[in-house]
């Protein structure tokens, strides 16, 4: 959103310090960040552990034990950049369980009226009648934004559903992310975080019916009457396309690309009793880089990194007891995502800059406890919040480019 009369995060930052000893104020925020101080400061961060892979380009990436929530490694784990497709876990968190897999719907023009051009397609058809399931195969297997759209329309509307992609977001504490479309199609201030990313994953995960759809190679899709014909997942470390080799223990989860915002890949594999998740963004080369990267990083997670002590922690939801926290410090470094409009130089809205003093203040008055009504009104503005930004961002979005995957 561009208001122009809304505080600055450091003037709304200050607000809550100003009523602070100096002390008592810097020692928030060195320990407050979501996820713990050390993911907040730049560059590689380990320890207890040697051989992390040399050879990452990406902008941003972050290793964490799935069990634990752990995070054995991180570089700029909080750093914002455009998500691309990688965003759809967190449609699938929020839309996944409202619809039964059997439920079957007849698709109208109008719920593929505004999907984006130069989209990722499975091929959805008006007037062909689908299984519930059959779409959520759209949305993993081929990053269908056609099959993401109808489903939104299924749950009340694109506008609908990004407020409460927003609001599970809030509630994930994953507060790097700026949800504008629930496809991860390049829109203006639609951001997300190597961090936030993951806590998606973790999330989504424990549940049966996402870590089966991330994990399926291949299905057979309706192409009208009796026909169908097959998809095959975009995951090319769980099929080897593309001349990469499969991954041992690979799980899923989700790969995303757009022009704008380049590659971007979590991924959960599982060896020995333990699973690992990383997320990788935006390596300077395309095509294959963030595969290889992520594979590296898996290999020294499920290797050296067995010996990696915590540098920070997967935060649990809100809604289920876990500690809230603030936003991490925005990066000002100058730098744009691959030309994104939306990139991690923009300061999130008002409400959010809000939502994060106000939870640095709770914690050193209340010392961590929540009252569970103040957990559902901040739920219930994020909402609201999410569901105004939208209509704005509907106005004014600038596409991006060819959105592939």
């Amino acid at each position: 959103m561009r208001d122009c009369s809304r505080l600055s995060r450091r003037a709304v930052l200050g607000l809550t310090a100003a009523a602070l000893p100096l002390s008592a104020a810097t020692e928030a925020s060195a320990t407050t960040v979501i996820g713990g101080g050390q993911l907040a400061r730049n560059g590689i961060q380990v320890r207890g552990a040697g051989g992390v892979p040399k050879k990452l380009t990406a902008r941003s990436w972050l290793v964490a034990d799935g069990e634990s929530g752990e995070v054995l490694a991180s570089f700029d784990a909080h750093r914002r950049l455009p998500p691309a497709s990688t965003l759809k876990m967190l449609f699938a968190d929020t839309v996944l369980k409202k619809f039964d897999p059997a439920q079957r719907y007849k698709v109208t023009d109008a719920d593929l009226a505004d999907v984006p051009e130069g989209s990722s397609l499975v091929g959805i058809k008006p007037g062909i009648t689908y299984s519930v399931h059959q779409l959520w195969q759209g949305v993993f297997l081929r990053s269908g934004n056609d099959a993401v759209h109808v489903l939104a329309h299924m749950n009340g509307g694109i506008a609908k559903t990004v407020a409460e992609m927003q609001a599970k977001a809030a509630d994930l504490q994953a507060l790097d992310t700026h949800v504008v479309s629930p496809d991860g199609f390049d829109h203006q201030g639609q951001i997300s975080s190597a961090y936030d990313l993951t806590l998606f994953a973790r999330h989504g995960l424990k549940d049966t019916d996402f870590r089966g759809y991330c994990g399926t190679r291949t299905a057979d899709f309706p192409a009208g009457g009796k026909k169908t014909f097959q998809i095959q997942n975009t995951d090319r470390l769980l099929t080897g396309a593309w001349g990469l080799t499969t991954y041992d223990g690979l799980i899923g989860v989700k790969n995303g690309y757009t022009s704008h915002a380049g590659n971007t890949f979590t991924g959960a594999a599982t060896r020995g009793g333990r699973t690992l998740l990383v997320t990788v963004m935006h390596p300077a080369e395309g095509s294959n880089a963030v595969y290889e990267q992520t594979a590296a990083l898996l290999d020294w997670g499920f290797g050296q990194g067995r010996s990696a002590k915590a540098v920070g922690t997967l935060v649990e939801p809100l809604s289920e007891g876990g500690a809230s926290a603030s936003r991490a410090p925005a990066r000002n470094n100058g730098q744009a995502a691959a030309g994104a409009p939306g990139s991690e130089s923009e300061g999130p809205s008002t409400g959010r800059l809000v939502e994060g003093a106000g939870g640095t203040a709770a914690l050193l008055a209340a010392a961590g406890v929540l009252v569970l009504k103040r957990r559902r009104r901040r739920a219930a503005a994020a909402a609201a919040a999410a569901a105004a930004a939208y209509e704005e961002d509907a106005q004014t979005a600038e596409p991006g480019g060819r959105h592939r995957r």
